[in-house]
């Protein structure tokens, strides 16, 4: 695949892309980037126009001090296809990546056609059903939310603190090799990486929780055709995820992947790109 920089939103996002097609974006999660897709853009470019970001704040993409409410990172990402000639694009996100299409599917429904949603439930029903199970499993978002004290903390040991969540969120530990994890430390060792991606998640709450239930209260739903995938062995399984998904979209569909963390692409690389396959070619 070819990297490229586009100016959008008002900053400049760093993208990969790569294939002939009908185009389809894959956006990444937290902690991590593009390239987390390393193991199956190269098979979906063989069907497909594929578009692989880097989201605002992470990677080689701009760390503005704002801006990370998840309307406003869709937005980044809708003028980007848009610069590239696309009206329509299938979407697939994992974790905050998915939040991220998710906003992007509610608020342009006429440019996202499909949209695949990656071990995430809709972050209202996060906070919707906090517990105590909840609460000990997500325990990062509240520490996330903190002004400055996260950056004080894993900024003196950036891997140490990445590290434990490539662990712990894992399935298949052999998934991460040390190349990648050195990619990824890297990633958030630059200048203001780390505070990036915590205000990515201090946006979840008020803001975005704001937007959510606007669209709760209005009765906004998915339309487009979704496909919701997540770990057999990971947090989510904590949740009924696709009866909860049923609550959000008219048309969805989605099963757990067997022996299988957070990270899909990466610990399940040839069961997500299956699912994602027969989805995508339906």
């Amino acid at each position: 695949m070819e990297a490229a920089t586009a100016k959008v939103n008002g900053i400049r996002m760093h993208y990969l892309r790569g294939g002939d097609g009908p185009p389809l974006v894959l956006l990444h999660g937290w902690p991590q980037t593009s390239h987390c897709w390393r193991f199956i853009a190269g098979p979906l470019c063989e069907t497909h126009t594929v578009i692989v970001p880097d989201l605002r704040g992470y990677g080689r993409s701009d760390k503005p001090l704002g801006g990370y409410d998840k309307r406003t990172m869709a937005t980044d990402v809708a003028e980007l296809v848009g610069s590239l000639g696309f009206d329509r694009v299938s979407v697939v996100g994992h974790d905050r990546g998915a939040r991220v299409g998710h906003r992007w599917a509610l608020d342009r429904p006429d440019q996202v056609e499909r949209l695949s949603v990656l071990d995430i439930v809709p972050t209202r029903e996060m906070w919707r059903r906090w517990n105590t199970e909840v609460g000990a499993a997500y325990w990062h978002w509240m520490f996330h939310l903190q002004p400055d004290l996260p950056e004080l903390l894993a900024g003196k040991d950036v891997a140490g603190y990445l590290g434990y969540f490539f662990e712990r969120w894992t399935y298949r530990r052999d998934a991460f090799d040390p190349a990648a994890i050195t990619t990824y430390v890297n990633a958030f060792s630059a200048p203001g990486a780390l505070r990036a991606g915590f205000d990515d998640y201090r946006a979840s709450f008020p803001t975005d929780s704001e937007h959510d239930d606007a669209d709760a209260d209005s009765g906004r739903r998915l339309v487009m055709p979704v496909l919701a995938l997540w770990g057999g062995n990971g947090l989510l399984g904590k949740l009924p995820a696709l009866e909860i998904w049923q609550d959000y979209a008219d048309d969805v569909r989605g099963w757990a992947i067997a022996d299988c963390g957070h990270f899909l692409p990466e610990e399940q690389p040839g069961e997500t790109l299956r699912a994602l396959q027969g989805f995508l070619t339906a």
